[in-house]
């Protein structure tokens, strides 16, 4: 399957300052995948270590961080002749090993000509304690689940795509019933990419469930894993109501949803815990609509969402015909599933920041605020065709000068200040 992250590692190959990489994302996303791609296309060798359970890769790490030792170390381990441009260097799992998340300072300063590249869980990467973050020496790319346009690749749908990625408005209307159809197949499977492996290959739809489930379970596992053992009940209360927050009215996340008089230092250690570890994301309010959007942050105020919209639908036991199917019923659910799509394609477009709006009274919510240049968007998100009588009308009446966006289902259209997207061309 094809992954536009492949470019940008090509990129950072390409790169002549560039430094050792990390490749951050949650559990299941592609990581080790893509780094292997990667290597396969686009070097002679590969030198790959796993550090999970590999106490000679521990041992070789805690010794010290004499460079010349190490890669002596690293060419007997993966039986490779490593040398500097032709090899990648990947170490996996490097949470299971911190000191090799340190050593990458000295690979930087000591080695650079030589290629290397590390995976892990964000958890495991950012959280572990006495050991140096290389700050400064590295690179970071951030790895999603497979957006929309990666899953039309994976179906076969290449010229679907291309139409889509050049932004070709008059041919998408023709064809806007397909790209719907597609769309509401997405919202099922997500972008997990096993899951979506599954799908495309067998188009079995509870195959899809069944792998969904199994990484939801993977999940819960690493909750006790890796969390610190007072904190893990409750971020499960968090991680669980995630989806029944999302599906109400009015999305914002209130804690006491999770227990009668629960307050936000109950919760917040666990909350950020899940944002850490890459399996939510926090949507900040702003209390004023206006540029640079980061000094109007509101931070008792923001919404949750999970990392992937196929995995909230089965974490929620959502029926294939309630996604698949047009229907009017479970308004406050579908709405909340198309946010969530929303918020997704923008993380992994690269997106940030990202924000929401609303008074206080709620009259007037705008559910997405971002930054493109020097301008600011606001962004509506229907699920379906009905857009009269909303909150961006209202908006745009008293501040004509801004260019705003509504995605919904109806086609692309352009009226004034407001662009109507579908929302296959988020």
């Amino acid at each position: 399957m094809k992954r536009f992250a492949l470019q940008k590692l090509i990129d950072w190959k390409n790169d002549a300052h560039r430094k050792p990489l990390i490749l951050n994302g949650a559990r299941q996303v592609g990581k080790t995948w893509l780094l292997r791609e990667f290597a396969r296309t686009e070097y002679k060798k590969e030198a790959y270590v796993i550090c999970r359970k590999n106490d000679l890769a521990r041992q070789l790490f805690r010794q010290d961080f004499n460079i010349d030792r190490i890669l002596r170390g690293l060419r007997a381990l993966t039986s490779t002749d490593i040398t500097p441009g032709d090899t990648l260097i990947i170490l996996d799992e490097v949470q299971d090993i911190p000191e090799a998340l340190e050593a990458l300072k000295y690979f930087k300063e000591e080695a650079p000509d030589y290629h290397i590249a590390v995976a892990g869980s964000l958890l495991g990467i950012s959280l572990h304690e006495d050991v140096s973050y290389p700050v400064g020496k590295v690179n970071v790319l951030n790895l999603y689940p497979m957006n929309f346009e990666e899953f039309l690749i994976a179906k076969g749908e290449e010229e679907a795509c291309k139409i889509l990625m050049q932004r070709d408005f008059d041919t998408t209307n023709l064809l806007h019933d397909k790209y719907i159809d597609l769309l509401r197949q997405y919202y099922y499977v997500g972008g997990m990419p096993e899951a979506v492996l599954s799908y495309v290959e067998t188009n079995a739809l509870q195959d899809v469930r069944r792998i969904q489930l199994e990484i939801l379970q993977g999940y819960e596992l690493d909750f006790s894993k890796h969390a610190p053992r007072e904190q893990v009940p409750r971020i499960r209360m968090v991680w669980n109501s995630v989806p029944s927050q999302l599906f109400k009215e009015n999305k914002k996340f209130i804690y006491g949803a999770l227990r009668k008089g629960a307050r936000a230092n109950d919760f917040e250690l666990a909350i950020q815990w899940l944002v850490n570890s890459g399996l939510l994301y926090k949507v900040p309010r702003c209390t004023k609509p206006a540029l640079p959007l980061h000094i109007y942050e509101d931070l008792a105020a923001f919404k949750l969402y999970m990392v992937d919209i196929g995995l909230m639908g089965a974490m929620v036991k959502t029926d294939p015909a309630q996604i698949l199917i047009k229907n009017d019923i479970f308004k406050e659910y579908k709405g909340g599933m198309t946010e969530q799509y929303v918020l997704q394609e923008m993380k992994s477009k690269g997106i940030d920041p990202i924000y929401y709006y609303n008074t206080d009274s709620s009259r007037l919510e705008l559910d997405f605020i971002i930054q493109r240049g020097t301008e600011m968007i606001p962004i509506e998100v229907k699920a379906e065709g009905n857009v009269r009588a909303n909150s961006l009308t209202k908006f745009l009446s008293n501040t004509p000068d801004l260019q705003a966006e509504r995605y919904s289902m109806l086609p692309y259209k352009v009226q004034n200040n407001l662009t109507n997207i579908p929302l296959y061309a988020v």
